[in-house]
C-alpha cells in the first residue's frame, strides 16, 4: 500500500482546505476541498443530497461534515483557511435577499403544481366513478365537480410542505490571512480545556501519523473506527477508545465493547495519551464466558 500524503506537505497551496462554519459544524463545501481532504486522509461524512435525487439518504453528496479532531488537525497544521467571518461579509444582505426571493419564487411554483395535483386526482375520481350504475355516477361527479369548483378559493399550500433542495455548492471561501486569523481563534462555541476532547485528539493525531484512517464509531461503542488504508478499498480493524491515563472504566463497559468488538470482528484499543507525547494502546480480545 502506498504512503498517504503526510500533513507536513501543507505547505502546497494546492492542500489548503476551505472550511465553513454551520453554528459549530466545520464543512467543506468545494469539490477541491474534498479532495484535498482525502489525500490527507482525512475521511468526514458527506451530508448534502445529490441534485437528481433530493429525498433520499443513501446516495449523499456535499458538504462533507469534519470530525472535530479533523478540523483541529487542519487548523494545528495551518492546512485550512476559513470562511469570513458575519462582519466580513460584505455582500450578505443582497445574499440573503436573493435567497428569500428564490425560495418565495419556488414556493408559488410548487403551489401552482400542488395544486394541479390534487386537481388531477379528483378528475380521475370522476373517471373512475364512470364504471357503477348512472344513478350513482351522475351523483359522485356533481359532488367532485363542487371540489374541484372550491379548489381554486379554497386550497391551501402550508409553507412546511414545500421541498427544499440542499445546496451542493458554495462560494466565497477565502484563505486571506484575516480568515487565518479566524480560523486560529479560540471560538466560544467549542468547549476548551476538555481532558476527554483533548485526549481524543492527541490519538487521533498519533494514528493518523501512522498511516491509519480513522471515522467516528459512534455506532460500535467507541470513539474511533481505524482503517488500515482508504475506507473505501478497506474494512475498519479496531475501535478505538479514548481515555485519559487516569480515568477509571467499569469492568461492565470493557466487557460490553469488547464482546462488540468481537461480534463485528475487530480489536478494541483503549487509547491512553502519556505525558511524553505518545499514546499507550491496549488491546481487547473477547474469548468466551468462563
Amino acid at each position: 500500500m502506498e504512503d498517504s500524503p503526510s500533513m507536513d506537505d501543507h505547505q502546497d497551496s494546492s492542500l489548503v482546505v476551505g472550511v465553513g462554519l454551520c453554528d459549530s459544524a466545520p464543512l467543506l463545501w468545494r469539490l477541491q476541498d474534498l479532495k484535498t481532504a482525502r489525500r490527507l486522509g482525512l475521511v468526514g461524512a458527506l451530508l448534502g443530497s445529490l441534485p437528481r435525487t433530493p429525498r433520499q439518504n443513501q446516495r449523499l453528496g456535499r458538504p462533507l461534515l469534519l470530525l472535530p479532531e479533523e478540523e483541529q488537525l487542519l487548523r494545528d497544521e495551518e492546512a485550512a483557511g476559513a470562511l469570513p467571518g458575519p462582519n466580513q461579509d460584505v455582500g450578505g444582505a443582497e445574499l440573503r435577499r436573493q435567497f428569500e426571493e428564490d425560495q418565495q419564487r419556488s414556493f408559488e411554483e410548487q403551489s401552482v403544481l400542488a395544486l394541479e395535483d390534487r386537481k388531477s386526482a379528483l378528475r380521475r375520481a370522476m373517471t373512475s366513478s364512470h364504471t357503477g350504475s348512472e344513478s350513482g355516477a351522475e351523483a359522485v361527479d356533481e359532488a367532485l365537480c363542487g371540489r374541484l369548483e372550491a379548489l381554486d378559493h379554497s386550497f391551501s399550500f402550508p409553507q412546511s410542505a414545500m421541498a427544499v433542495q440542499l445546496s451542493t455548492a458554495r462560494a466565497g471561501l477565502s484563505y486571506c490571512p484575516e480568515a487565518r486569523a479566524h480560523l486560529q481563534a479560540s471560538w466560544p462555541i467549542r468547549e476548551q480545556n476538555n481532558p476527554r476532547s483533548d485526549a481524543r485528539y492527541q490519538v487521533f493525531r498519533d494514528l493518523r501519523g501512522r498511516g491509519f484512517y480513522l471515522t467516528s464509531a459512534g455506532k460500535f461503542g467507541g470513539d474511533f473506527l481505524v482503517y488500515p488504508g482508504d475506507p473505501l478499498r478497506f474494512h475498519a480493524h479496531f475501535i478505538a477508545v479514548c481515555l485519559t491515563l487516569d480515568e477509571s472504566i467499569c469492568l461492565l463497559d470493557v466487557l460490553a465493547v469488547a464482546r462488540l468488538g468481537s461480534n463485528v470482528k475487530k480489536t478494541v484499543l483503549l487509547c491512553s495519551p502519556v505525558p511524553d507525547g505518545g499514546v499507550c494502546y491496549t488491546s481487547l480480545q473477547w474469548s468466551g464466558m468462563v
